[in-house]
């Protein structure tokens, strides 16, 4: 009998070690990962591959029971039998914020999207914040073009659309709601900061939070022009004794 295929995992991130100095929602995810000591790879493409966000990632992460590892794109240094042999070698990929279009650009030119589609058909964990969270989804809502706007095209490994920022960002919500029940968006997923939502198959199944009042919100076109949001209950993350 051959062996079945792994569960097909991501995780929408409102928060981590760029943001939150608690970790909880980075030592969620790493319990998440198939391994007790899992291979972490940070890519921060959507940033310019900016050196600082770079090492914040592995000083938070040298720490940990992990492996951490940094992917960078606009100096790259592996060829393409290399590149794809370092993502399929990787348990996490955790992906940084910042311009969520050029994030998918620059993937493409690199053929990193076709390599992330199969490292998560093989298990890996793919999770990020705000442009990184942006990326799994069909489609989102961004900043990338300055004014709030509508993206069409991402990645498509999470069905529908995605909206970070939910809670934070002035105007977010108002307009996220507005692109839904236009049809501009597909019904989709609005992370408030310190939410951490994980996929399994495309469908969801935890939620959790750093901040009691933080939540993951379903939004969906309410059928007479308008939208209907859905607070969803989360599992509140609470600091252990070491």
């Amino acid at each position: 009998m051959a062996p079945s295929a792994p569960p097909r995992r991501l995780a929408l991130l409102g928060g981590g070690f760029s943001t939150d100095e608690d970790g909880l929602l980075d030592d969620w995810v790493l319990g998440q990962a198939r391994t007790s000591r899992p291979q972490v790879c940070f890519v921060p493409t959507a940033s310019g591959d900016a050196p600082g966000y770079a090492e914040k990632f592995l000083t938070a992460f040298r720490s940990r029971a992990c492996e951490p590892s940094v992917l960078t794109l606009f100096r790259r240094e592996l060829d393409d039998d290399a590149l794809r042999t370092f993502l399929l070698a990787q348990d996490v990929v955790y992906v940084g914020g910042g311009n969520t279009a050029n994030l998918l650009a620059v993937w493409r030119t690199h053929g990193v999207d076709r390599l992330l589609g199969e490292a998560y058909d093989r298990g890996t964990l793919l999770c990020g914040i705000s442009a990184g969270a942006n990326c799994w989804a069909e489609a989102s809502h961004t900043d990338s073009f300055g004014p709030l706007d509508v993206l069409r095209d991402g990645l498509g490994l999470l069905p529908g659309s995605v909206c970070p920022h939910y809670d934070s960002e002035p105007g977010r919500r108002p307009s996220y709601r507005e692109a839904v029940a236009s049809g501009a968006l597909p019904a989709g997923w609005a992370v408030d900061d310190g939410v951490g939502a994980l996929f399994t198959d495309g469908l969801l199944t935890e939620t959790v939070t750093r901040a009691r009042a933080a939540r993951l919100h379903r939004v969906e076109p309410d059928g007479g022009g308008g939208a209907v949001e859905h607070a969803l209950g989360a599992r509140l993350l609470e600091l252990r004794m070491k």
